[in-house]
């Protein structure tokens, strides 16, 4: 495979797996996009916000390619989380509009850089020069790593699951078939540890 092809082939998993965020987070009330699914306040709309500024410094200014527009959240010495929910003044769908804005920003810069352009990290130390090819890698595993956290997430708002609405990736089992499947999969995992297991009068116990 050549350079161009190399770079086709990474930019069209960036493309597919930014789109299916995208989905992820529609088609769900505004409450359950933007409310905390995690302990640590994981949330749909915040991975999307943080994604943002994940493209525009590694596929932007990276490249002294700065995205044009201000986003102040990386910076925000009162709020380390700051890239990661979203504010009452900000909309679903004005964070889901300016990932799309990152994204063809990014497009622009991969598409007019070769895969051995060089660029700098500054945040990164020592390591800090580095190529588009990396960089193309990096944002590839990033996004993929925190499309794997909305996956779960949206699953657990309402059991949606896949790459789009016509693609669940997932067996065509009903609801009686899925109980089935994780009823076989508890007996397995309590048979494998029996120690660790809960027993009969844990289930029986409400939690307090």
């Amino acid at each position: 495979m050549n350079e161009a092809d190399a770079k086709k082939v990474l930019h069209r998993y960036l493309r597919e797996v930014r789109a299916a965020l995208i989905w992820k987070v529609q088609g769900i009330s505004e409450y359950d996009a933007r409310r905390p699914l995690a302990p640590t306040g994981t949330n749909l709309v915040g991975l999307i916000k943080h994604l943002s500024i994940v493209e525009a410094w590694y596929l932007g200014k990276t490249f002294e390619r700065p995205f044009p527009e201000d986003l102040p959240w990386w910076d925000d010495e009162d709020d380390p989380q700051a890239d990661a929910w979203a504010t009452e003044d900000e909309t679903r769908e004005q964070i889901v509009d300016l990932y799309r804005r990152v994204g063809e920003h990014a497009d622009a810069t991969i598409e007019a850089l070769p895969l051995d352009a060089p660029g700098q990290v500054p945040w990164w130390g020592d390591d800090h020069d580095v190529t588009l090819h990396q960089m193309l890698v990096h944002v590839l595993a990033e996004t993929n790593r925190h499309a794997g956290h909305v996956d779960i997430l949206r699953e657990s708002v309402d059991g949606a699951t896949g790459m789009s609405a016509n693609n669940s990736n997932l067996p065509e089992y009903d609801e009686a078939g899925w109980a089935a499947y994780r009823t076989k999969l508890e007996q397995v995992a309590r048979a494998a540890d029996p120690d660790h297991a809960p027993t009969d009068s844990d289930e029986a116990t409400p939690a307090k």
